[in-house]
């Protein structure tokens, strides 16, 4: 099994001049998502929660849409000559699902060889999301305590401070589930599998995501089903837009002190002094 962490020789250079020791950081491979015997795409990651990793994936880019829709998977590694270990994540799909996977990539085969050739690729980069459920409500301390909740789950960012997470959290149970990747967009994909394998529906919390949000986190929390969405970093104007027209609560910038609400701001209830200062804006 690739290690997600590998320790590494430096040289520290400051003012006071240099020192040779070690760092861990982390590994980056080439991970195949392989679909009833054919590559869909090949995507850079860290090398852990694979398996959730091809479930959240197959899931979010819309080839399964259930659980169910996958009848076996496993995942295999390759040693290349080069000294490049890859890892193919083999998943078989039943075969209702697999007639419209054929037609699916017979419609997507184009685009995803070169890039973007046309208004057919420009359409798919930017397709809508899909609307999501009323889902809950939640309060202002509720967001405050799933982002300070965070950072200590976050277990492969504290040996390498390089990776991304994604993670969701519950009023009563807390944080759910947390995964951590190179690609944070992988990181998510690997949260929607881990959900999507046991059975949690993604109405009654929210998910959490260290870094910016573009369209594409907006798009894959929509196929999740998760009607809430809350980032440390910035969202994307366009971002913004898609959450808005999928019926999502994004909230982003998130710190100790606070938080910005850019869309559907009626899922987080605000108490008498936060209003106050919201009317005050107003």
């Amino acid at each position: 099994m690739i290690p997600p962490v590998v320790r590494v020789s430096r040289l520290a250079v400051g003012p006071s001049g240099a020192m040779a020791g070690e760092r861990a950081i982390p590994e980056e491979t080439p991970v195949a998502i392989v679909h009833n015997g054919s590559t869909y795409a090949v995507m850079m990651a860290t090398p852990g929660d694979l398996e959730d990793f091809g479930y959240g994936f197959s899931l979010t880019e819309g080839v399964i849409g259930q659980l169910s829709d996958v009848e076996t998977v496993e995942t295999l590694e390759f040693d290349h000559e080069d000294g490049v270990v890859g890892v193919e994540i083999r998943l078989w799909i039943n075969a209702e699902r697999a007639g419209q996977m054929v037609a699916r990539r017979r419609q997507i085969a184009g685009p995803t060889g070169c890039g973007l050739c046309g208004v057919e690729s420009l359409e798919l980069a930017v397709k809508p999301a899909r609307a999501v459920g009323e889902g809950r409500r939640f309060t202002a301390a509720d967001v405050s305590r799933a982002i300070a909740a965070l950072p200590p789950a976050q277990t492969l960012n504290h040996q390498t401070r390089a990776v991304h997470a994604a993670a969701f959290w519950e009023p009563g149970a807390g944080l759910v589930a947390v995964r951590e990747d190179v690609g944070r967009h992988n990181a998510l994909d690997k949260l929607v599998g881990h959900l999507l394998r046991e059975g949690h529906a993604a109405g009654g919390g929210i998910v959490l995501l260290t870094s910016r949000v573009s369209i594409e986190m907006v798009q894959k929390t929509a196929m999740l089903g998760a009607s809430v969405l809350v980032a440390v970093s910035a969202p994307t104007a366009l971002a913004v837009r898609t959450a808005e027209a999928a019926g999502i609560t994004l909230a982003a910038i998130a710190r100790d002190d606070g938080f910005e609400v850019f869309t559907h701001p009626h899922r987080i209830a605000l108490d008498g002094a936060e209003k106050e200062r919201a009317a005050h804006v107003g």
